[in-house]
């Protein structure tokens, strides 16, 4: 199950193999972000059958996002290359 501060590849689309954060979700959609490309003013809805969750989760982030604090792009661009970066993903 896909949560609010879950990490995702697209694997379908235009945006094939790239890695977003889930800000929002509904029963067919996500909104996805990744601060570069897809800024938070302007995210992206993708169905939720074209995603796949990586193993990787920002509690920070996912408590700011349902507490309706302010996040920046930067903070999601650090938060994505610090696993892309570390990490194995996937």
């Amino acid at each position: 199950m896909i949560n609010v501060g879950n990490l995702v590849i697209a694997i379908a689309g235009r945006d094939k193999d790239r890695y977003f954060l889930v800000m929002k979700i509904d029963e067919k959609y996500v909104y996805l972000c990744d601060g570069k490309i897809r800024k938070i003013d302007k995210i992206k809805k993708k169905n939720i059958k074209h995603v796949q969750k990586t193993k990787y989760f920002s509690e920070k982030i996912a408590k700011k996002i349902n507490k309706n604090i302010e996040i920046t792009n930067k903070e999601i661009r650090n938060f994505i290359r610090e696993i892309l970066v570390s990490k194995e993903v996937k």
